[in-house]
């Protein structure tokens, strides 16, 4: 489980062919001075299991899921990521509950500088879009992100927008986007949950008022 607050800029160092996956190394020395084997770090989103590590460095093995998933298809070593050990449990939830399972990718669309700010409005598959609230959390390459904006409810891909201060663009990956660049998304865990809840209701189904629920209180109101 992360928190989506990056911790500091890996980079990727190797790529070696594995099954049909990669083992991929990643130099990140904040992100394994406490790690041990087996120990979860969230790479640009996703999560991924420190198999081997040394002073500065630490291997995992990515499937093909994953790499189908993710902008971690087609890695290749110099690549910039973000990297986020896994919260500890008496730490602080300084972002929202990022799981490191990513829901897809979305394209950036266009990026418009401010004063103090950078606004990226972002691609979202027709999937995941209703997923997507305005002012609700939304994990971009592992970045827990408010949307400040998003496309209407239509049929068909959608959009949304982040606003990301000084900090973000010098702490992350983010600052180096521009359009056209796949980002990976994670969107909240919560929405998900109401999404899966509401699929087993009938077509129709509402919900039943107790008997008496319907019934006026002495004055006339309820």
């Amino acid at each position: 489980m992360f928190t989506g607050i990056i911790e500091e800029i890996g980079e990727v160092t190797a790529v070696e062919p594995s099954g049909d996956g990669v083992r991929v190394t990643v130099r990140g020395p904040k992100a394994v001075s406490d790690a041990s084997h087996g120990d979860s770090i969230s790479v640009s989103g996703v999560c991924l299991t420190v198999v081997e590590q040394g002073p500065d460095w630490f291997t995992a093995d990515v499937m093909k899921q994953t790499l189908g998933m993710s902008t971690l298809e087609g890695v290749a070593s110099g690549r910039a990521v973000n990297l986020e050990r896994a919260t500890a449990a008496h730490g602080r939830l300084g972002g929202h509950i990022v799981q490191g399972h990513i829901d897809g990718t979305g394209e950036v669309l266009e990026v418009r500088p401010g004063a103090q700010w950078r606004v990226l409005r972002i691609s979202v598959p027709a999937e995941l879009a209703p997923l997507v609230v305005d002012k609700g959390s939304i994990a971009v390459d592992g970045v827990s992100l408010t949307v400040s904006d998003a496309s209407p409810a239509a049929p068909g891909d959608g959009w949304f927008e982040v606003s990301l201060i000084p900090e973000t663009l010098v702490a992350t990956t983010l600052g180096d986007r521009k359009p056209g660049d796949r980002v990976n998304l994670e969107t909240d865990i919560l929405a998900r949950h109401v999404q899966r809840l509401l699929s087993f209701a009938p077509v129709g189904a509402h919900p039943e008022l107790p008997a008496d629920a319907s019934a006026p209180t002495e004055g006339g109101s309820k």
